[in-house]
């Protein structure tokens, strides 16, 4: 029975946590799996309740944190290798940055026969000044070298690792899309649709809304401007639904309210039930700067939902041409534009979404994803 030391940054709430639980929990049956990852930090939901729910317990590093810390990160990094040497896995797949780094420096150091790594994001754009970005980039440059396999979770994010970013060799680079249990994006709809717009006072209402963690790379401004342009533009009533939390939060309020917006905003924090929030939404916004696959994304598409997005990231892979519209990095005026075409011409878009989200729901199953995995590591336990 091989053994599988499945590792994470961290158990906040996110696409990661879906996949890691479901891949934990449903490879087959041949496979030992011990998952284990840090906690969420302070602005964020914990996930833990993700792989509870399937009868997982995951060991928690208590060191293993998002920020770079290199006293925590060495205990974070000698408490992962005293569990490879107790677990003894033949296969350490870690998942997402800091895991990837802590975490395969360990397997290393410890000799494990497989090591895999799953970008599920990269740091190489938007995020650090090129002194740090340069730095990271060797950094993972090496570990490439040192694993027996990488994942890029998209055919675009595969492009960037291998030949922009040059710091992975595309002879071990595979693409596996994520996978999801996305069958309760169309389930019970109408229920969930009826208590979510009336919670939020939505019922006569053209509900718009944006998912995720509130932070500069989320560029959560641009969406606040896009929703200016509509009001300005449009006769129609419109409430804007901002899911999520983080530290730009303070001032995303403070910016809404120089634009006397306030009335036509709701911040809703974190919502654990997200096929709940999908199902009260009309249209679903994304305007980050950088990103690895949107998870929310791929959700609001499986829960039939039109999209206006920014063109970042392994977004334009996951997006049906049905279900969306996409404006570059720095297109202000595209987005805003895209928006507004979106809410002017809500019923044309929307049916056209409702007929591709099962194509989406077929392409992002996590049946399809164990599938995948089950082949790689099939391949390269082989002697």
């Amino acid at each position: 029975m091989p053994k599988v030391l499945r590792i994470i940054n961290r158990f906040n709430l996110g696409g990661i946590t879906y996949n890691v639980s479901y891949l934990s929990k449903y490879l087959p049956a041949e496979y030992e799996t011990l998952l284990i990852g840090g906690p969420e930090e302070e602005g964020e939901e914990s996930s833990l309740f993700i792989p509870h729910s399937l009868g997982l317990e995951p060991t928690l590093i208590l060191e293993l944190k998002r920020s770079i810390n290199p006293f925590k990160d060495y205990f974070a990094y000698k408490k992962i290798k005293k569990i490879i040497k107790e677990f003894k896995p033949d296969i350490v797949h870690t998942h997402a940055s800091k895991a990837g780094a802590v975490g395969r420096m360990a397997a290393i150091h410890c000799k494990v026969p497989v090591i895999v790594h799953t970008f599920h994001g990269h740091v190489f754009h938007g995020y650090f000044s090129p002194f740090k970005t340069n730095i990271f980039k060797a950094l993972e440059s090496y570990l490439a070298k040192k694993s027996t396999a990488i994942i890029a979770i998209s055919d675009i994010q595969k492009k960037e690792l291998t030949e922009i970013y040059k710091v992975c060799d595309a002879a071990k680079t595979h693409v596996i899309n994520l996978g999801f249990d996305l069958k309760r994006f169309t389930e019970n709809i109408g229920e969930k649709r009826r208590t979510f717009r009336q919670k939020f006072d939505l019922n006569d209402k053209l509900a718009i809304g944006i998912v995720g963690r509130l932070a500069p790379i989320k560029n959560h401004y641009l969406f606040i401007d896009g929703i200016e342009t509509v009001l300005k533009n449009s006769d129609l009533k419109i409430k804007a639904i901002i899911i999520g939390d983080g530290e730009t939060r303070t001032d995303l309020e403070n910016y809404i309210n120089t634009k006397n917006l306030q009335q036509h905003f709701i911040f809703a924090g974190w919502i654990k039930e997200v096929d709940w929030a999908l199902a009260g939404l009309d249209l679903v916004c994304l305007t980050s700067n950088n990103e690895g696959t949107p998870v929310s994304l791929i959700e609001a598409q499986a829960a039939g939902k039109f999209i206006v997005a920014t063109n970042v990231g392994g977004t334009k892979d996951i997006l049906h041409p049905d279900c969306g519209l996409l404006s570059e990095r720095g297109d202000y005026t595209k987005f805003k534009t895209n928006l507004l075409f979106a809410v002017t011409n809500f019923d044309e878009v929307s049916k056209k979404a409702g007929v591709a989200q099962k194509k989406v729901a077929e392409k992002f199953s996590y049946q399809r994803l164990c599938r995948d995995v089950d082949e790689l590591y099939k391949k390269l336990l082989v002697p």
